[in-house]
């Protein structure tokens, strides 16, 4: 009797990673600092200390790193800040680029 595998040597499996986006907060002159962390707690999970320091970045240069996300979770972060920004009358913007 013969011994079958269906594995070989020569067949390479290439494993191919999704692409990652970087999703960043917009700075504007009309959106409150203490929203801005409330969205940083709310929709990306940081602690009260990293959602401040967040904040300032994106007070400081005009845009802060939120997270880095697959294309799907990103674009659902990006929703979230503009619907609860347009919810509570804020202009305040996320946008999402390629890593």
């Amino acid at each position: 009797m013969a011994t079958h595998t269906n594995f070989e040597l020569s067949e390479a499996v290439m494993i191919k990673h999704p692409k990652k986006y970087k999703v960043y907060l917009l700075n504007d002159d009309y959106t409150s600092m203490d929203f801005v962390v409330d969205i940083l707690i709310s929709v990306f999970h940081k602690s009260y200390t990293e959602a401040e320091a967040i904040m300032l970045e994106i007070h400081k240069k005009d845009r802060g790193l939120c997270g880095i996300y697959t294309n799907e979770i990103a674009e659902t972060k990006v929703m979230q800040v503009t619907r609860k920004a347009k919810d509570n009358g804020f202009p305040l913007k996320a946008v999402m680029e390629e890593e």
